[in-house]
């Protein structure tokens, strides 16, 4: 298999994932670590059902990688994510020592990967990690976009319902 065909294959899980965040009303985002061949963390955005900010798909997956390898060291694994990594999980990705990372879409407002920083191939940190960008982003964004134009038509809705009283 190359490694085109199993980026594909772990995005695809990654997407899988996002669409579990979907269900429960979280912003679809999903995350998948790789370590030499086999899936050892996956994980979903969570942030409404658990009210806690840090709960994003990637530091739940890194959390979940770290205690199946029984490191901090995320030595030899590739973290599939669907969205560009924000601050706090790039941050999260070099202080796991992540060597690869591979994401679907853009995120114009807070990607730090590209973006708006380029946190993951800074010099000045410890650690680099390799990126590949872009795989499946068409559809990773056309979830998002449906995700978030679902719920301004919802708003959109209630308002109609419920007009504002002055």
């Amino acid at each position: 298999m190359t490694s085109f065909e199993k980026d594909n294959k772990y995005m695809r899980m990654a997407i899988a994932e996002a669409r579990k965040a979907e269900k429960l009303g979280e912003v679809p985002i999903g995350a998948i670590i790789v370590h030499k061949d086999q899936v050892i963390a996956r994980a979903h955005n969570l942030r409404e059902s658990t009210q806690n900010a840090t709960t994003h798909a990637e530091l739940s997956a890194i959390q979940d990688a770290c205690e199946v390898l029984s490191s901090w060291r995320l030595e030899e694994t590739t973290l599939y994510v669907t969205l560009e990594p924000c601050p706090m999980c790039a941050g999260a990705i070099i202080q796991s020592r992540i060597p690869r990372v591979v994401y679907g879409a853009r995120d114009p407002k807070g990607g730090c990967v590209h973006s708006l920083y380029e946190l993951l191939n800074d010099a000045r940190f410890n650690h680099e990690a390799e990126v590949t960008e872009g795989v499946l982003a068409d559809e990773c964004g056309q979830m998002l976009t449906d995700f978030f134009r679902a719920i301004r038509e919802r708003k959109k809705q209630q308002k109609k319902i419920v007009p504002d009283v002055e």
